[in-house]
């Protein structure tokens, strides 16, 4: 089988896992994952993963709103607090992933290594967004603290960086669990 180029591979180019990187998943598919007995750890993986899916679907309701004739005040009230705390813990659980969790994994399944590497550059590629969302948010916040003629663009463009940033880390929370949930079910983890 021909290998799959790292173009392809980068998380802004991606639509899924190449086919040697979901061998687990095949032994262990997503069917089986609301089964009782899954491990506590995926457990938590999952809900962690669902939190993030769920701020994110949470700022694009705010700025769809906003967006459709809604208050730039309310916007500001409601959407800051959600992207630091969203920015505060989507950056937290990817440095204990990449600085904990998947060097253990590398150890226990040595064949995963190639997927969880490719999951430790997403986290590269995510944090560049995240870092986008931080000075956005901050322009925003400063422009409506200041009441500045430029807060309406200022919301717009934060509004853009949440669509932007929404597509890669889905598709990265989905191909990380695709490799990390059934290899924590399968081969155990001990954190």
């Amino acid at each position: 089988m021909p290998e799959v180029s790292a173009e392809t591979l980068a998380l802004a180019a991606r639509h899924g896992l190449p086919v040697e990187m979901l061998y687990l998943r095949d032994a262990y598919p997503r069917e089986r994952w609301a089964e009782p007995g899954l491990d506590q750890t995926a457990a938590f993986w999952l809900q962690m993963h669902g939190s993030f899916r769920g701020h994110q679907g949470h700022m694009d309701g705010l700025v769809s709103q906003w967006r459709a004739g809604g208050d730039i005040r309310a916007l500001h009230r409601q959407l800051i607090p959600a992207l630091q705390s969203f920015l505060q813990h989507l950056d937290g659980h990817h440095r204990i992933e990449s600085g904990q969790y998947f060097p253990a994994m590398r150890k226990i399944e040595p064949k995963i290594a190639r997927g969880i590497d490719l999951l430790d550059r997403d986290h590269g590629a995510i944090h560049h967004t995240l870092e986008t969302l931080f000075q956005s948010g901050m322009a925003f916040h400063q422009a409506i603290s200041a009441n500045a003629p430029d807060a309406a663009d200022r919301a717009a463009r934060l509004g853009d960086a949440i669509d932007a940033g929404a597509e890669p880390l889905l598709r990265h929370l989905e191909d990380e669990e695709d490799i990390v949930i059934p290899l924590i079910q399968l081969r155990g983890f001990q954190h």
